[in-house]
């Protein structure tokens, strides 16, 4: 069909079809049909008056004789009422296989129209690079989240503040015809609210979508089948999951996507475009365009740098879940547990991350900072914070080629590493541990709740009162559990002793990471199946 112009609060009727308010004067939804119909009529009248088309003649002649009045005792049209009212009409004359708007001689009406008399009208197009008509308004772009309902413009130019050298609306930034209603369908498609499409995601206030380029369509649904579970790889099941690991395994060791699917060619080029809300505008986030094979081995490297043993996830995180952990938690009565608060998650923040995944580029050194910001204000040290932070700093020191410095960051547990952020965070882990062991259920409040952020940051100011408390602790484990409190002990000197000197003063921000990775590594070994049997083991020694 003739595309749809832009409708506000106005009345502006389209080309050889539009809702029966415009075409037949009848409607159950608008107050305004009678002046829309004869905004219809007026309109078509003046454009076919010298035309000798026979159907745009017959359209000529219906328009004049149609009375709005007599639908409702119309013979033809009153028991197709409910299926007419309110619904998109087209003309097509008795006969014909074409409809109206498809005739020769309505297309060239169409485009005499759309050129106007003004040659100022065609400039050269921005998209194709040739001369041609350009477009005036821009369609808008709809179901971005976030973004007004009636849709958002990418290209739009409304007041003279935004307009150069005389140029009125679309002219300011010329663009065909053609290319705009290529690129206007395409991604309105694309941002369909659709369970089945898996092109479309959400990253923070950013919508997404995503497409591939190959010569087969074959090619073309295989890679992007591909990218759609590297960047969402959320898997169902434990088969799924499997073959989401065979794959990522498969682009670490740099061997060829054909390895895993022959359809998976190397021509393939995937398209990522990120738009976010503004006002009656669109931002454009962010647009990545790169091979299938490229964007893998950063979706694989970025799984890879967040890897910590043990792992907190079945399949790896998408970004859409790592994002929610930049958020504050909050209570969530209903689910009896807490949960990070989704509106909360900084946009800019969202987009550098996800730039940064996409591009292998360092991730924000904000992220950091937010993180350990958070930690201090909920107390949520979770395994996918910790895995977010791990990575941020291993990235920037391998990209920095400083991996080899105090900054790096163990994968599993590493009593061997000698960093005093790791040491300190293992410490307060141990100590929390043993007040656990000491109360028992009955601890409503850990040392984590009450001292992990000053203990993180000024270790100096808070440990010697920790150390204190933590002897009171182990006399009460050592009454009722000796083997557990020689065990504890064990690993207290451990630590304490491979610290150089006294308690640092303060921590800078890649050592507070430091500390949550020790904290994390060192509170998840508490729970392997091989400390409990040494804890078991030391007991029936002491019995």
């Amino acid at each position: 069909m003739p595309q749809q112009g832009t409708r506000t609060s106005g009345i502006a009727p389209n080309i050889y079809w539009d809702k029966s308010s415009y075409v037949l004067g009848v409607s159950l939804t608008s107050k305004r049909f009678k002046e829309e119909h004869d905004a219809f009529v007026k309109l078509h009248l003046e454009l076919l008056k010298e035309s000798d088309d026979l159907g745009l003649q017959a359209l000529s002649t219906f328009l004049n004789s149609w009375e709005s009045e007599s639908f409702e005792s119309n013979p033809l049209l009153q028991p197709l009422s409910e299926t007419l009212i309110d619904s998109n009409l087209v003309f097509r004359l008795d006969g014909d296989l074409c409809y109206l708007h498809e005739r020769e001689a309505a297309k060239n009406i169409r485009d005499k129209l759309l050129l106007g008399t003004s040659e100022t009208q065609q400039s050269i197009c921005l998209v194709s690079g040739l001369p041609a008509k350009i477009e005036r308004i821009h369609t808008n772009i709809k179901n971005v989240n976030g973004a007004q309902t009636a849709g958002a413009s990418i290209v739009s130019f409304n007041k003279n503040a935004f307009e150069s050298y005389g140029k009125e609306q679309g002219a300011n930034a010329p663009v065909s015809e053609q290319a705009t209603f290529a690129y206007t369908t395409a991604l309105n498609y694309l941002l369909r609210r659709d369970v089945s499409n898996r092109q479309r995601l959400q990253l923070g206030d950013a919508t997404v979508v995503f497409w591939a380029e190959a010569k087969s369509q074959v090619s073309v649904d295989a890679g992007e089948d591909l990218f759609a579970a590297f960047i969402d790889p959320e898997a169902k099941d434990e088969q799924e999951a499997e073959k989401l690991k065979r794959a990522l395994d498969a682009v670490r060791q740099g061997r060829p996507l054909t390895d895993l699917n022959k359809e998976l060619t190397d021509d393939i080029q995937i398209y990522i475009l990120g738009l976010a809300p503004n006002a009656a505008r669109l931002s454009i986030r962010y647009w990545q365009a790169d091979s299938l094979q490229v964007f893998a081995k950063r979706l694989a490297q970025h799984y890879e740098d967040l890897r910590i043993e043990p792992l907190p996830w079945r399949t790896p995180p998408a970004i859409w879940r790592l994002l929610q952990e930049t958020a504050p938690y909050y209570f969530n009565k209903k689910l009896n547990k807490k949960e990070p608060k989704e509106d909360r998650i900084s946009p800019m923040l969202a987009g550098e991350v996800t730039r940064a995944v996409l591009t292998g580029n360092a991730y924000p050194y904000s992220l950091v900072s937010n993180l350990l910001m958070r930690f201090r204000a909920d107390g949520q040290v979770t395994g996918l914070r910790v895995a977010l932070i791990k990575a941020a700093i291993t990235r920037l020191a391998r990209l920095t080629n400083t991996s080899n410095s105090k900054g790096e960051m163990p994968v599993s547990l590493d009593t061997t590493n000698r960093q005093p952020g790791y040491l300190l965070g293992r410490l307060f882990s141990t100590l929390e541990k043993i007040q656990q062991d000491a109360l028992g259920g009955d601890v409503s409040a850990t040392i984590r709740d009450r001292y992990y952020g000053a203990a993180s940051a000024t270790p100096a100011h808070i440990f010697p009162v920790l150390l204190r408390n933590t002897q009171n602790h182990l006399a009460k484990v050592r009454k009722d559990k000796p083997g557990l409190a020689v065990n504890r002990e064990k690993i207290l000197g451990e630590v304490i002793d491979n610290l150089e000197s006294d308690f640092p003063k303060s921590l800078r921000i890649e050592a507070q990471g430091q500390f949550a990775l020790g904290y994390y590594q060192q509170k998840q070994a508490f729970f392997t199946k091989k400390e409990t049997s040494e804890v078991e083991n030391l007991i029936e020694d002491k019995k």
